[in-house]
């Protein structure tokens, strides 16, 4: 029933398939989603380092209660490696670089928009705003596309917007981790 979850499927739509009860099913999903893990598992950084980080909007109960989705991504290995929820501002920006592990935050180069917070996280030597046109942050942004293909609480018209925070929280994190353990490992050219 988890993997269920990993696509476009409403609740009521998985109940039905499956023959269970609706009542029952959220109930499991609010606590698998209480309990899923928020931090990313080892990184696989091996030689050159570069990521590419990004953010996109969603809402939790109503279209006003914004939640921004903070990513970083591995350019090489593909492997998420960054995440924040929650605010789009400078604590954000500082959450999203402080859930990176170290090695990720020690050399390589980090390209992002211009989103002007970027600028006072990340260190000047590794950090480079382009615009979408260059091509230097077509990853993120195909998995932020990705995301809102999969995830029906992420499309931006609908009505299967998450109406708990919490399960909100909890399906972004279950696709990341699914992502995650399933994407072929690539290899990286050079060294840092």
């Amino acid at each position: 029933m988890g993997k269920l979850l990993l696509e476009k499927i409403s609740i009521a739509g998985i109940a039905r398939v499956v023959g269970i009860s609706e009542i029952w099913l959220q109930k499991h999903i609010n606590i698998m989603y209480e309990n899923i893990s928020k931090i990313i598992g080892n990184p696989d950084a091996k030689g050159k380092i570069t990521l590419e980080c990004d953010e996109m909007w969603s809402f939790a109960g109503k279209k006003e209660n914004k939640q921004w989705i903070q990513l970083a991504i591995d350019r090489y290995s593909r492997k998420i490696v960054g995440v924040h929820l929650g605010s789009r501002d400078r604590k954000g920006a500082q959450a999203l670089w402080d859930s990176l592990p170290q090695v990720y935050r020690g050399c390589g180069a980090c390209y992002t928009d211009f989103w002007s917070a970027y600028n006072t996280v990340i260190p000047e030597k590794c950090h480079k705003a382009v615009g979408k046109e260059t091509g230097e942050t077509n990853h993120i942004e195909r998995f932020n596309n990705t995301m809102r293909q999969r995830i029906s609480r992420l499309v931006r018209s609908t009505l299967s917007f998450s109406k708990k925070l919490q399960n909100h929280i909890g399906a972004v994190w279950n696709f990341i981790h699914h992502y995650n353990s399933n994407i072929a490992p690539k290899l990286a050219i050079t060294t840092c």
